[in-house]
């Protein structure tokens, strides 16, 4: 019976979740930075270095996390992209202190 469509375009209740694919993480993810962190993993494909995201997830200004990972994204094939990640982070981090340094310079 779960096979079957019930009238129309209704499915059975049962169904509803056979199309998604639930990725087993694993360990035990609690906080948001966690989860943040670990799809920064996931999408760079370093999971060796999952840990090392969660940190950065924790003590990183978000807004310098998207960057860095939109820019990886968009950039295509690269031969490592945890490390043209880290790259562009350090860049967008100083890019950040320079302009706070100025603005700091000019009071």
């Amino acid at each position: 019976m779960a096979d079957k469509k019930v009238g129309g375009s209704f499915h059975p209740l049962g169904t509803l979740f056979d199309d998604f694919k639930l990725e087993d993480r694993g360990g035990y993810i609690t906080r948001e930075f966690q989860d943040f962190g670990l799809k920064l993993a996931v999408d760079l494909d370093d999971m060796d270095h999952k840990s090392l995201y969660i940190k950065m997830a924790k003590e990183t200004p978000r807004v310098w996390l998207e960057q860095a990972r939109s820019f990886v994204m968009d950039a295509g094939s690269a031969r490592s992209l945890g490390r043209l990640f880290m790259w562009k982070l350090k860049q967008i981090k100083q890019s950040q202190t320079k302009i706070k340094d100025s603005k700091k310079s000019m009071r």
